[in-house]
């Protein structure tokens, strides 16, 4: 059994939640019946407290018949907001979820400022082990152990070219 079944089965023993709180006949025309059914009292006392029963019946008026159910939820929605927060309304939680963004856009600034940091420091610490790396490796070709090879270029050695000397060629299979 839908909601509109429900509505029309209270509108045949019942009148409308407005008109009952209004304490006046619902006629077969109300406005307010599709809207406020019989068991939707305190929706109705909400609306009620907030705008008032012929503001609400102007409002409806002025909205096309297509429209009218959504116009009814965002009546509702506003009045319950109103009721609970008197100065802002359905506004306040947009003010605190846009203040929320402008925090969390900090926030993100400020991680995106360390990473940033981070990944400096990284690359100069790589900058710093290259040099390293490249300063043993310069420095061990200075040492008195290549002292005999007299002359002998590694650049010309055709089996030199491409060999990594910290990476270990396969066929020299040690173990460590």
């Amino acid at each position: 059994m839908g909601s509109q079944d429900l509505a029309r089965g209270c509108r045949v023993q019942q009148p409308c939640a407005a008109c009952r709180m209004l304490r006046r006949k619902c006629e077969r025309n109300c406005l307010l019946a599709p809207y406020f059914p019989c068991e939707e009292m305190d929706k109705f006392a909400g609306v009620h407290k907030v705008f008032g029963a012929s503001n609400v019946i102007k409002m409806i008026q002025m909205v096309d018949e297509a429209c009218r159910d959504d116009a009814v939820k965002a009546i509702v929605y506003e009045a319950t907001a109103r009721l609970r927060d008197p100065v802002y309304g359905s506004v306040g939680p947009i003010f605190h979820l846009q203040k929320m963004v402008e925090e969390l856009k900090a926030q993100l600034e400020s991680i995106k400022a360390q990473i940033l940091e981070s990944q400096q420091q990284r690359d100069q610490m790589l900058g710093i082990l290259m040099n390293v790396h490249h300063t043993d490796l310069l420095s061990s070709i200075d040492n008195p152990v290549f002292d005999h090879l007299d002359g002998f270029a590694f650049a010309n050695d055709t089996n030199m070219q491409g060999f990594d000397p910290v990476v270990f060629p396969p066929e020299f299979d040690w173990d460590f």
